[in-house]
């Protein structure tokens, strides 16, 4: 396979499982009080915890390897700051978008990565492109459960993350053709989205997961994080 192939292949994949989590929430009636309750807030924990995976065991890691030590510390401090100025400003507009702004920042640098990674020709490239699609279905179910909360109606919202999943091969093309060879570049955009999304699933996802009276859900963020552990250990 061609390295635009693969580009193109992998970055759909990574991008359409963003619709396909929000498609999976569209549903209705698979069991509407067990819906509302256990599996909702079971599937927000695991894609709490698949975010943290991101940024325990791709982003950080990843990044360390590309820029020093104060870069690092710098873009992470930026990072949260500018999440939690973001997230003032949310609270502020009384948006329900906390839960899309977390699988943004997740998508956005490791599909920049997944290009960059295809253009260099190392390997792990589907497994790679394997491990953003099954984050993203967690997080287009949460994303999509919240904006139909905050009043948003389902045609405009698949719609929505159906432009989103076009943005993957935009984006895995900037990475294939700019960033390849800029790797100090994409360390700090990596340590950037880490610190952004640490805040992020603290500050909104993790509260949302609490389901009063009920312990099973909190197992979603072990299963979410052990989803990205056994990539991991695949990768080597």
């Amino acid at each position: 396979m061609s390295p635009i192939i693969e580009l193109i292949v992998f970055t759909c994949i990574a991008g359409g499982a963003i619709p396909l989590g929000g498609f999976l929430a569209s549903i209705e009636h698979i069991g509407s009080r067990w819906l509302e309750d256990e599996f909702r807030h079971t599937v927000i924990a695991f894609g709490g915890g698949a975010l943290i995976s991101a940024v325990a065991l791709v982003l950080i890691p990843e990044s360390v390897k590309k820029i020093a030590t104060w870069e690092t510390i710098s873009a992470f401090a930026a990072g949260g700051l500018a999440f939690w100025g973001l997230q003032t400003l949310l609270n502020r507009s009384k948006s329900s978008m906390s839960q899309l702004v977390a699988m943004l920042s997740d998508f956005i640098p490791e599909v920049i990565a997944l290009g960059a990674t295809i253009a260099t020709g190392e390997g792990g490239v589907m497994l790679l492109a394997g491990l953003i699609a099954l984050q993203n279905v967690p997080e287009g179910f949460n994303s999509f459960c919240e904006l139909n909360e905050g009043g948003m109606g389902k045609a405009k919202i698949l719609s929505w993350f159906v432009a989103a999943a076009l943005m993957g091969p935009i984006l895995g093309a900037v990475g294939f053709w700019f960033l390849f060879d800029s790797p100090r570049i994409l360390g700090w955009m990596q340590v950037f989205a880490a610190s952004g999304i640490l805040y992020l699933v603290f500050e909104d996802v993790a509260p949302q997961a609490k389901l009063k009276s009920k312990s099973f859900p909190a197992l979603g963020a072990v299963a979410g994080f052990l989803l990205g552990l056994i990539g991991k250990l695949m990768e080597g």
